[in-house]
């Protein structure tokens, strides 16, 4: 399932193009932000397919090495022990997954040379060496060398990066988040399980409801919470201060005012986290006094009040 660090940067992005765009009604801007967080589970199913990909391909290989007109003894008795890895075989015969990847149209024939690269950089690795020489065969040993894959082959890696922006615009910022996702699923999968444990998109509806309302709130209020944040700056030249620097305060103020059951402390970390991301070098500093100085004064104004749930955030 997408964190609330997730949804908090989905609302922040679709906010600063509100504030940047040719603005839309709200009701049509908050059924393209939840549109984008449905293309960016399509991505975790998309990724998590990736690694059948890259064994199907390894098949190939050995198939070919097989039919050389000269094959060396190692073409004619390959190590078949990634091809019969049963973690990924639970992946490829998941009939859910199958589905979704075809009503999705997502699939990776499109990309061979990636997948080629991908395959490459795993063999030439040192956990995929170890796993290949080892002889001991378990589960537990299979779904290990996946999780290497996504964390070590897949992370980070360029050519990835490179395609995935170029299908959608967001997937190159969430691929990391659906990473989180692959590497849950891959943690809960058991031995005796037939079907894969896949990752709903949100924990419940409160989630999503959450997602909705934060977005509906830091765009009805930006402009009286834009006025609070002017406040607080006054001795900063306002034409310097970022406007993703304002998306994020105003959004944070929306937070803070209106969801009583989320901690003034867990709002005020996420959204210094996604500033040290998401706007310019010295923002989240920036970000961190002036909102500590405003919480002070909503808080003696009651207009921060925090209850229920023992403040904890699910």
């Amino acid at each position: 399932m997408f964190s609330r660090r997730f949804l908090r940067i989905k609302v922040v992005k679709a906010l600063y193009a509100h504030q940047t765009g040719a603005a839309d009604s709200v009701a049509i801007e908050e059924k393209e932000l939840l549109k984008g967080i449905d293309k960016d589970y399509d991505l975790y199913h998309y990724i998590l397919s990736l690694i059948a990909e890259v064994k199907r391909y390894a098949e190939e290989r050995i198939e070919i090495g097989r039919n050389k007109h000269l094959p060396t003894e190692e073409d004619l008795n390959p190590n078949l022990k990634f091809v019969h890895n049963e973690a990924i075989a639970r992946i490829e015969a998941d009939a859910e997954l199958d589905h979704i990847l075809a009503v999705k149209k997502l699939g990776w024939a499109a990309y061979p040379e990636l997948v080629k690269h991908l395959y490459v950089k795993m063999t030439e690795s040192d956990y995929y060496k170890e796993y290949m020489a080892s002889e001991k065969s378990s589960f537990a040993e299979d779904r290990r060398v996946v999780e290497e894959f996504y964390i070590q082959t897949v992370q980070d890696d360029e050519m990835l990066c490179g395609i995935l922006e170029e299908n959608s615009l967001t997937w190159g910022d969430a691929i990391d988040f659906v990473l989180i996702m692959v590497l849950r699923t891959l943690g809960a999968m058991k031995p005796s399980q037939e079907k894969l444990p896949l990752q709903p998109q949100f924990k419940g509806d409160e989630d999503k409801a959450f997602v909705r309302r934060l977005f509906a709130e830091a765009v009805v209020g930006y402009k009286e919470n834009l006025g609070i944040v002017e406040q607080f700056t006054k001795n900063w030249d306002i034409e310097r201060i970022a406007v993703m620097d304002n998306v994020i305060m105003t959004t944070a103020l929306a937070e803070l005012q209106n969801f009583d059951s989320i901690p003034v402390k867990v709002t005020l970390d996420e959204y210094i986290e996604i500033a040290k991301y998401y706007s310019t070098t010295g923002s989240s500093t920036f970000i961190n006094g002036i909102l500590d100085k405003i919480v002070e004064k909503l808080t003696a104004e009651g207009k921060i009040n925090k209850s229920g749930r023992g403040l904890v955030e699910i």
